[in-house]
């Protein structure tokens, strides 16, 4: 498990998804959305800009990030 430390509010699931180079650019991130490859929280999401905010779990190819 991963630990991603957040510096404001909220950051948008596309951006998290580069901040932690598990993507290489947001198109890339967007195609990961868009075909239900993303779990928040054991839920599939569709929303590329999803805010996510401190205590959420994102979950893809067996690898887990959590908000912190």
């Amino acid at each position: 498990m991963t630990k991603f430390k957040l510096e404001g509010e909220f950051i948008p699931l596309i951006s998290l998804l580069k901040a932690i180079s598990a993507v290489q650019s947001g198109g890339e991130a967007q195609a990961w959305v868009e075909e239900g490859l993303i779990r928040v929280n054991n839920q599939v999401e569709y929303r590329k800009r999803l805010k996510l905010r401190i205590g959420d779990k994102i979950q893809f190819f067996n690898q887990t990030v959590v908000i912190c």
